[in-house]
């Protein structure tokens, strides 16, 4: 189960949630996608077309040029010192090719969305049919939810049932803008909603049907609308990876200079450790995001050493003037008038 924290504006968020999907129809998996907002079949026809071999090869090549003259302009303006450091390596995995990669300037054709099983679920498609689970008290719209999945899970096999007759498959379930006003849940109205526990039950028997079935599951939840933090909490704990999106859009980040080649930051807050007690904790914590012409990639932050090229006047005299003090006093007998090199 990914948890994933919309970013304000559901931009970003937005794009994980398709290249979920789109990594789902590469490799031949079942697809379920559920929505409150946008109608599912629109989703899928707005995922982008994947980017095979030679057109990555392509368009990485561009890109190491691009980084090439980059490190060309840094050598003229860095410190000779530092030249023959090595490279900070921004990229996780720059060397090595990981799953698919995409061209989101295109979207994917028809005819290979077509080739995969793909299940919808459009809340407002659902309300006319009465919920049938009536045994836990929950959200109406949650509850018709589980019910479709439980539906897809046992009827497609993904429970194990049958496993001689169809050979295995793996469902991805996406589950777009879960606890919103638009599901019918008020977490996101108050601080202290009247149905506080809707979200944390359907999660509940959520992660138990992911546990005993093939499938997988990507929810996005606009966070930054949810004031209680115990809300959080128990949704954290419910959840195998949570990752949280920051965008720089409408706030003081946008215009600074320290993030100008990102366009917002990647918070890891769990990931999962097998047979272990304890959550495992990143080792990269420093992730930003930005957004290209047609990749969107994931980097390690890395930020210059020097914002300016040259040292103001003001500054230069502050140096002159504290230089003078300290010659005065113990690097007097030393050094004279010259600077304390400490």
């Amino acid at each position: 189960l990914v948890f994933t924290e919309e970013d304000k504006y559901g931009l970003y968020s937005n794009l994980l949630f398709k290249y979920f999907l789109a990594e789902g129809i590469v490799c031949g998996h079942d697809l379920f996608v559920a929505s409150a907002k946008e109608h599912p079949d629109n989703i899928l026809k707005e995922l982008p077309s994947p980017l095979f071999d030679d057109a990555y090869g392509k368009e990485m090549g561009d890109e190491a040029a691009a980084v090439k003259s980059e490190d060309f302009q840094d050598s003229m303006k860095i410190a000779w010192r530092y030249q023959n450091l090595p490279k900070m390596e921004t990229s996780p995995a720059t060397f090595t090719k990981f799953g698919h990669y995409y061209d989101l300037s295109k979207k994917m054709s028809p005819g290979l969305c077509q080739s995969v099983k793909w299940h919808s679920f459009y809340l407002h498609e659902e309300l006319s049919s009465p919920p049938k689970m009536k045994a836990c008290k929950m959200n109406s719209a949650y509850a018709r939810l589980l019910q479709s999945l439980q539906r897809i899970i046992s009827q497609g096999g993904f429970d194990g049932s049958d496993p001689q007759k169809k050979a295995k498959n793996v469902l991805r379930i996406g589950i777009q803008s879960l606890g919103s006003l638009l599901w019918g849940d008020d977490i996101c109205c108050s601080d202290t909603p009247e149905d506080a526990h809707s979200l944390t039950k359907f999660l509940y028997v959520l992660r138990g049907l992911l546990r005993k079935s093939l499938s997988a599951c990507i929810i996005t939840v606009p966070a930054h609308l949810i004031q209680n933090k115990a809300i959080m909490e128990r949704v954290t704990n419910l959840s195998d990876t949570v990752v949280g999106l920051e965008s720089f859009i409408g706030s003081e980040r946008e215009t600074n200079p320290l993030y100008k080649d990102y366009h917002g930051l990647v918070h890891v807050h769990q990931i999962p450790r097998l047979n272990s007690l304890i959550c495992d904790v990143s080792d990269t914590k420093d992730l930003a995001f930005r957004l290209k012409r047609k990749l969107f990639t994931i980097e390690r932050l890395h930020l210059p050493p020097d914002l300016s090229d040259t040292v103001s006047r003001a500054s230069k005299q502050d140096l002159a003037d504290s230089a003078k003090l300290l010659s005065s006093g113990c690097g007097a007998m030393a050094m004279g008038k010259k600077h304390l090199d400490f």
